[in-house]
């Protein structure tokens, strides 16, 4: 496996806390039943609002609510085919934590706990007024670096 955004494998991956698991659909293989190539990103997706709900990120339904966290960038790296039926866990973990964004990291493992992708992003977090980036408070910022 050689990510640029991986120096220690072993240590990248033992980082990971959190996941959500996903079972892969018809709808989202092609004719020989491999998972389609843009799928990851729709799982990327879900477990990081899944992950950023945890963190208490995620309350859109507040009309309080004045920020929130929009993807800048999105990259996955594919290691081994995925297939119709197979259950993936999705894990998700703040890799780096900026004044106003965040590098987040992807692994998804099948039921053999084998690697099958990988990715990274980065998140913005946002005026939902503006569109504007607004720096994480410090509040923020621990919850992040302690998940």
């Amino acid at each position: 496996m050689k990510a640029s955004y991986i120096t220690d494998l072993q240590k990248w991956q033992e980082e990971f806390k959190f996941f959500v698991e996903v079972t892969v659909r018809f709808s989202e293989t092609d004719m020989y039943g491999h998972l389609n190539n843009t799928i990851p990103f729709a799982y990327f997706e879900y477990a990081r609002i899944e992950y950023l709900k945890q963190l208490g990120f995620m309350d859109w339904s507040s009309t309080e609510m004045t920020k929130i966290p929009v993807v800048a960038d999105l990259q996955c790296d594919y290691l081994q085919q995925v297939y119709f039926d197979e259950t993936l866990r999705i894990y998700v973990k703040a890799a780096r934590i900026g004044n106003s964004s965040i590098d987040i990291h992807y692994l998804a493992r099948n039921e053999k706990d084998e690697p099958c992708f990988i990715g990274r992003g980065t998140i913005v977090q946002i005026d939902k007024s503006s569109g504007k980036a607004i720096p994480w408070d410090e509040k923020e910022k621990l919850i992040l670096q302690e998940k």
